[in-house]
């Protein structure tokens, strides 16, 4: 179960998953998928990406597993960012 990030992590991993988030909506949009496209294609639930995107959730292996195929991208190049 993903849990809405508050207090709970560092300030130096706020930073890494808000950046993850911007890497992931960079991402998407390059391939012109809007959220509930990808939502869709990866079988992830309603708002799930934007979530993600807007650092509101740490997310879970499997979901990198799924967003990486959807996005058609090895799970590495998700973490191929300045963070």
């Amino acid at each position: 179960m993903q849990k809405v990030l508050r207090n709970k992590l560092s300030r130096e991993e706020k930073l890494f998953v808000r950046d993850f988030g911007l890497h992931l909506r960079a991402l998407r949009e390059e391939r012109n998928l809007s959220q509930t496209k990808l939502e869709a294609i990866a079988g992830l639930s309603k708002n799930q990406v934007w979530r993600i995107e807007n650092s509101e959730v740490n997310t879970t292996i499997s979901n990198l597993v799924l967003l990486a195929k959807a996005l058609d991208v090895k799970i590495e190049e998700l973490f191929e960012f300045g963070g």
